[in-house]
Parts: structure tokens; sequence; C-alpha cells
């Protein structure tokens, strides 16, 4: 069968289902989350859309507590899954296209969700329908498990994993191709400061920040009291820095400063600028109130010259999955009430994660800040003999002429979450990583390459020699 002629016969429909995904905020919405509606309107409206395709095509479809649903087809004692998600990070800011209006140039489809993880899961549907419509046999089912809630803590495939059957193998078209069998722990972490009484702080507020799992590309903080010079040196610094900002003079003693950085997915800061950071390393020589300072300068050495650890005693590598990052993602400080830093950090394969953690508390004697765990999700590895990875990379080799080499990232996709699971896709290898930035798009050449081969690997997978 020629998946990729297929394919490219059913790109515009692709295309049309894909715009109207992506035209759906479908970002968490706290404001509107009820026990009906547990994630807000726009994800409940994106995932109602996606199991409403499925009806469409006669397959079985099953909606989970409006948190999670999946559509299936085939026959079969064991099953396939094929795990996506269909809400999005925030849009951010500095878009040229509008975030959520799916508009298409120069071969590209932009908007919020076009590569992580709206048009990925559109290559997979695709893919699962023309393997319906060639009307092959299959041993094995196959399900599309779509969730509502990857990007805010994985609430949508925990419920599924705890409540439905869970998939004999699978794969997440969430990430990179050619194969990722191994991904880095999680660990969600606040770095709290445990002194923040005021006694006419010149740091009256800093706040940074939307989600851990992204750069922030925004900061503000409010000051008094300062240099009556502020003003000039941090004009100055913009220029030096070379990024953008403003600072404004409230009263004869208080000023606002406002910085933009660069967002990028919290697996790679370096691929971002963190706007935190940047106002911070201004801040800190123009702080002299005691918890004020200790404040900027603690993100400064924790932060502000490098995101692998190093000053927080956490630094670790491997070989296998390469370098425990760190991004400080949500920063907030309000004079007498609070001084916080939550950081993402992505933790080697074989990090020892509780020594490691002591050595961090260790770390922070005399910093005047504690280091909580929020949260922590382990390392998952696939070996490279199981079948998963022997028959994807048939798949992928055959699609593409090219070695499936086998690789290991810092973000976390719902593979995870399977014993048998492994990352396929859909960023073919040189392609930008553009997930959680502004102007975030996918090539539609890309996307429809994906379906075949999404296709390829589901006749694949879901079928068993006797």
């Amino acid at each position: 069968m020629n998946w990729l002629e297929k394919a490219q016969e059913r790109q515009q429909e692709m295309i049309k289902d894909l715009q109207a995904l992506v035209r759906i905020n479908s970002v968490l919405d706290e404001s509107t989350a009820t026990e009906q509606v547990p994630f807000g309107e726009g994800p409940l409206k994106a995932l109602n859309w996606m199991l409403e395709q499925g009806k469409i095509q006669k397959m079985n479809v099953v909606n989970m507590a409006n948190k999670v649903g999946y559509i299936e087809m085939g026959q079969g004692e064991e099953m396939v899954g094929i795990l996506c998600h269909v809400d999005v990070v925030p849009a951010g800011s500095d878009w040229v296209h509008e975030p959520f209006g799916a508009e298409i140039e120069d071969g590209k489809l932009f908007g919020r969700g076009a590569i992580d993880d709206k048009g990925p899961t559109m290559a997979a549907w695709l893919a699962m329908k023309m393997v319906q419509d060639a009307g092959i046999t299959l041993s094995r089912r196959v399900r599309l498990i779509v969730g509502s809630d990857e990007e805010t803590g994985f609430r949508c495939v925990n419920h599924y994993m705890a409540n439905e059957e869970i998939p004999t193998l699978g794969f997440a078209p969430d990430a990179d191709f050619p194969i990722i069998n191994a991904e880095k722990g999680i660990a969600e972490t606040t770095y709290r400061q445990m002194n923040v009484t005021d006694n006419d702080e010149q740091l009256r507020s800093f706040h940074a920040g939307h989600r851990i799992n992204m750069v922030p590309d925004f900061a503000t903080a409010i000051v008094k009291n300062v240099s009556s010079q502020i003003k000039e040196q941090f004009e100055a610094y913009l220029v030096n820095e070379n990024v953008i900002g403003e600072i404004t003079n409230d009263n004869s003693n208080t000023f606002t400063l406002t910085i933009k950085g660069v967002s990028a997915h919290a697996m790679e800061p370096n691929n971002g600028v963190n706007a935190a950071i940047k106002l911070a390393t201004f801040l800190v020589n123009h702080l002299e109130t005691p918890v004020s300072k200790q404040f900027v300068d603690f993100i400064v050495k924790g932060f502000g010259t490098e995101t692998r650890g190093h000053a927080l005693g956490l630094a670790y590598n491997d070989e296998m999955s390469g370098d425990t990052t760190l991004n400080a993602g949500v920063v907030e400080y309000e004079a007498g009430r609070i001084g916080e830093v939550r950081v993402s950090m992505r933790y080697s394969v074989s990090y020892d994660f509780e020594k490691s953690i002591e050595q961090g508390k260790q770390a922070l004697e005399g910093t005047g800040f504690e280091l909580i765990i929020d949260d922590n999700s382990e390392p998952h590895y696939v070996a490279p003999e199981e079948e998963l990875i022997q028959k994807l990379s048939a798949v992928y080799e055959r699609n593409t002429g090219e070695k499936a080499e086998l690789l290991a990232i810092g973000g976390g996709t719902y593979a995870r979450e399977l014993p048998n699971g492994v990352a396929f896709g859909m960023l073919f290898p040189g392609e930008p990583d553009i997930a959680h930035q502004h102007d975030e798009y996918v090539i539609i050449e890309n996307l429809v390459k994906a379906a075949a081969i999404y296709a390829d690997a589901i006749v694949e997978l879901a079928t068993v020699k006797a």
C-alpha cells in the first residue's frame, strides 16, 4: 500500500480538520472549570470536537468524564494505543500570525498547537481513517486516546490509566522522529524564600511566567526608593542586552520595569530568553534592602549563568539522555507575602533523584531559600529489543530511507504512562522545535508524510503474525 500517495490525496481533508481544531482556544481555563467541565470550556470543546470525528467515521467512541476520550477501530484481544492531546499552552506574546487563526503561509499552518499536539493528532487520525477505508484486517484493536490536560499535569491520561484498558503497546505522536525510547524524569519544584518580612523593602513586586514548562517571555517588577539614575541605567541595560523593555516612573520614588524575553519549551531553556533572569540581573545591582536583595540575588546566582543546575547542586549528565536541565518558569514576589521561583527540572534517566535532591537542599544553605518537590514523574525507557522498537524502526526506515536512531528527550509525552510506549514523531530530523514558542507552525508537507508513516505503523503494530 502506498500510504504517502493516499495521504497526499486527502491532504485538503486533513488541513481543513486541523484548521478547525487549531481555531479552538483549548488553553486550561480554571475560571470556567467545574466538575462537569474539569479543565475549562476550551479543552472540553476541543475534546468533544475530536470525539465527534470518530462518531462520523462510525468507530467506537467513549468520553471519560469530559477529561479524556478515545476512538477505537478493529477487533482483537490486544490493543495498540496512539496517545494524543488537544490542549495547548497559553499563546504568549509577539505573534505575527493570529495564535488561533490557523493561517496558512509558505506551506506552513500557523497556530498554537499546530505542532504540539494538534497537527500530529490530525496526522494520526487521518492514518486511522486511511487504514479503515483500505479494509485491512488487523489482529489488534487500534485506539486513539485523546487527552485534554497534557500541558498542565496529565490529569486526563491519569484518569484514563486508572479506569480503562492499558494498551499492549503504543506511541505518542508528540515529539521527534525517528523514535524516542527514553524520556527524562520531570520534577516540578519550588524554591521558596523563607523570610519575606516587609520592612520597607525596595522590591514591591516581581512577576514572570505563565507555566513552569515554558521559558517566561515577560517579567515585570515594581521598585521604590532606588537611585534617581535608574531610568537611564535601565535603558542602557536594555540596549546592552539587546532586549525590549520599559521603565515608567509611577510617582516620585516608585518605578515599574518590564522586560520581554523569548518563550521556549522547558525541556531546553537555552532555546529561549528568560525575561525573569534578565530583569533580576539588572535589579541585583540596584536593590539594597535585605529581602529584596536576597530574592533577586538568588535568581541570578541560581539561574543567571546556566540552566544545568551546577549552582544549585543538581547538575548531572548521562550518555543515554544528556544533561539535567532547570527552567525557572514562574517567578513571584510580593513584599511581605511571598517570594518563590517555580522550576521545571528535567533530569537524566540514570539520575539518583533522592540523593541529588538532598544535595540540592544542602546547596541552599545560607541562601534564605528552601527546596520543595511539588511533583515528580520518573524517567521512562523502552529497550531496543522490544517488539515496539523493532517494528517502528522498520516502518521509519522503509518510509524515509534513513536509519531509525533511538533518541532521548527532556520533554514528557504520554508515552511515559505506558509500560511499552515511545514517542514517535512528528518532527523530522533537522526541523526546528518551535513548540511553546510564538508563531508555532507545522509544515504541511511533513504533516502528510507523518500521516503516511502512522498508517504504516498502525498496520505493522496491529498485525500479529501467527
